[in-house]
């Protein structure tokens, strides 16, 4: 099976001429992500480029990352690496605890209420503020596409089946 790659950061900028650069942090864990030792891969969206680098030391600044690469000690080894992606591969996922989902396993699953009413697949995942809404889209009774936005609340969520991609969900008066 191919490995899958998932983004933990997009360098933007250099900082400075010592090969120090400007990491913005796409991941729940830049703290593991950007720790001294990480290894990462360097990748090109466009061009299909790749690097493995191993992080040398960070620094959280505002909101962005400033990152030391081991091996790139000046501007001139790190500015062609300027608009790369930062990713990991899926053998290197942190672990989640129990309740925890990555998107990716999210994105895609079936939900279904308790009584057996498909819904629909959750198509994207929003964070408004206090909990995530996951967005479903379903069919509706005039065959066009039905968007319901569930969420992610325990009074909402009954079991989470990642295994076999379901998700069994309590609807509450008033959501659809």
């Amino acid at each position: 099976m191919a490995e899958k790659w998932y983004t933990v950061g997009k360098l933007v900028n250099t900082h400075g001429i010592r090969g120090e650069i400007k990491v913005w942090p796409q991941t729940d864990f830049p703290e593991v992500r950007f720790a001294k030792g990480s290894k990462l891969t360097l990748f090109d969206e466009e061009k299909g480029g790749r690097v493995e680098v191993e992080v040398a030391g960070a620094r959280l600044q505002k909101n962005v990352y400033i990152v030391k690469l081991k091996g790139y000690d000046n501007i001139n080894d790190i500015e062609k690496y300027k608009g790369w992606t930062l990713k990991v591969s899926d053998n290197d996922l942190v672990d989640l605890e129990e309740g925890e989902y990555y998107y990716h396993q999210i994105i895609g699953c079936t939900v279904v209420t308790e009584e057996g009413e498909e819904l629909g697949t959750v198509t994207d995942i929003l964070s408004p503020g206090a909990n995530d809404v996951w967005v479903v889209k379903g069919k509706g009774s005039n065959g066009r596409p039905k968007e319901i936005l569930l969420p992610v609340i325990d009074d909402v969520l009954r079991k989470v089946d990642v295994a076999n991609k379901t998700i069994t969900v309590h609807l509450l008066e008033g959501l659809i």
